[in-house]
């Protein structure tokens, strides 16, 4: 089934990010609204205006898979924001029970091993599923902590909108790219309640993550640099790598430190205070 209202919204936004000159098109003079026209847009695709603005206004007929990869290319998408839109014209496979919250022995195995390296691993919702020894100090003893609160993004947005932590953009950019990769969950598994019941709490509970939802951005979260001034072990750098496990749409979360760096040497040295 096609989501009319989310297709259009998510067309509106995407046409909302883009200049003339990032599509090779000349500027026409001033715009009263940021963005592309409706007609440059059809023109880039190679539709009539007409057809594309029943899009827009909810009204037009199921796009064929022809006509969305036109629409990709004239608003220059991300292979996830693809993918996004074809699912919410219908295309996309046979619906999914849900995120796969089964951890594999072999990775809890791997996890265990990492004694120097902080590493966890989180289903589609963002809920933290293992962990390991070293991952403590900087995500808690989850052990002590219920089930229903082991979940990253709840953790990220109910920080108080004025804390200072929030002026860093390090810290906005990983709250924006979790918002992107929870909105493409949200199309990968249709209608399932755990993922539609976070969006809507956030949603109603959170303005800054209901500010990043309705800017439609997809996008699968990669590898990111994460500087972290913590409350005891002071100002750490590493990179948050980000290892999918494709049997279970899962992904282990693991913090590397450049060798031989005053971070490594921290992690170092909580593996052998805590042996």
């Amino acid at each position: 089934m096609t989501d009319k209202t989310e297709l259009a919204a998510f067309l509106r936004a995407r046409r909302a990010r883009l200049r003339p000159a990032d599509v090779g098109l000349p500027e026409t003079g001033p715009r009263r609204t940021p963005g592309l026209r409706r007609q440059e847009v059809a023109q880039l695709a190679g539709i009539s205006v007409e057809y594309y603005i029943r899009f827009e206004q909810c009204r037009g007929p199921r796009p064929s898979q022809q006509v969305l990869a036109a629409l990709s290319r004239a608003l220059l998408l991300t292979v996830d924001e693809r993918d996004y839109l074809l699912r919410l014209a219908g295309y996309h496979p046979a619906p999914v029970v849900g995120p796969n919250r089964t951890v594999p022995e072999s990775i809890r195995f791997i996890l265990d091993s990492m004694t120097e390296t902080p590493a966890y691993v989180v289903d589609a919702t963002y809920d933290v599923l293992a962990w390991n020894r070293a991952a403590v100090p900087f995500i808690g003893d989850l052990a002590t902590v219920p089930e229903a609160e082991r979940n990253i993004v709840r953790w990220t947005f109910r920080t108080a909108a004025e804390h200072p932590r929030w002026s860093d953009e390090d810290t906005l950019a990983f709250a924006r790219s979790t918002v992107a990769d929870l909105r493409a969950a949200y199309a990968r598994y249709p209608g399932h309640p755990a993922i539609a019941s976070l969006v809507t709490e956030l949603l109603g509970t959170a303005p800054r993550f209901a500010s990043m939802w309705h800017d439609h951005d997809v996008e699968t979260r990669r590898t990111h640099r994460k500087q972290v001034e913590h409350p005891e072990f002071g100002h750490l750098e590493f990179e948050c790598q980000v290892l999918h496990i494709s049997d279970t749409d899962q992904r282990m979360i693991v913090y590397c430190a450049a060798p031989n760096s005053p971070t490594a040497e921290v992690f170092r040295s909580l593996s052998a205070a805590s042996r």
